[in-house]
């Protein structure tokens, strides 16, 4: 039987918040793009929305597999790729609030969704149809 040698297991760790403290806001460089997360395809890989205005496919590096979650709507920052423009690389995610900043800077652009998931809805003022339970009885 081997020993334990530590205090607990995934369990343990799992329970642990340790990203509350504020970080310093990262900007993007040359050969790097913000982007708005699409959706998840699986295997660490998701399609995102760039704003230079082209869709690629995105691969979440290692260092952030299984320690930040990305999900549909986040914002996120992409390495481009030299040797194929429709592919590029998830360097960081944004929280809601850093977006925010990010968009008061003008580094989004104003029609950029933050912290929503449904990030293309254009019919926001088309009322939705609905039963009303007074006209069936006249029936």
């Amino acid at each position: 039987m081997p020993k334990n040698k530590g205090k607990g297991g995934k369990n343990r760790r799992r329970g642990k918040n340790e990203n509350e403290e504020k970080r310093e806001l990262i900007f993007k460089e040359d050969g790097q793009e913000y982007a708005q997360v699409l959706r998840m395809l699986g295997n660490g890989r998701l399609e995102a929305q760039c704003m230079d205005g082209s869709k690629r496919l995105c691969h979440i590096r290692g260092k952030l597999r299984k320690k930040v979650w990305v999900n549909a709507g986040d914002i996120i920052l992409v390495g481009l790729r030299d040797y194929q423009d429709e592919k590029a690389d998830v360097i960081t995610k944004y929280m809601a609030d850093e977006a925010r900043s990010l968009k008061a800077y003008g580094e989004l652009p104003d029609s950029i969704r933050v912290n929503e998931t449904d990030t293309f809805a254009d019919d926001e003022n088309e009322e939705d149809d609905y039963f009303d339970f007074d006209d069936i009885s006249e029936i």
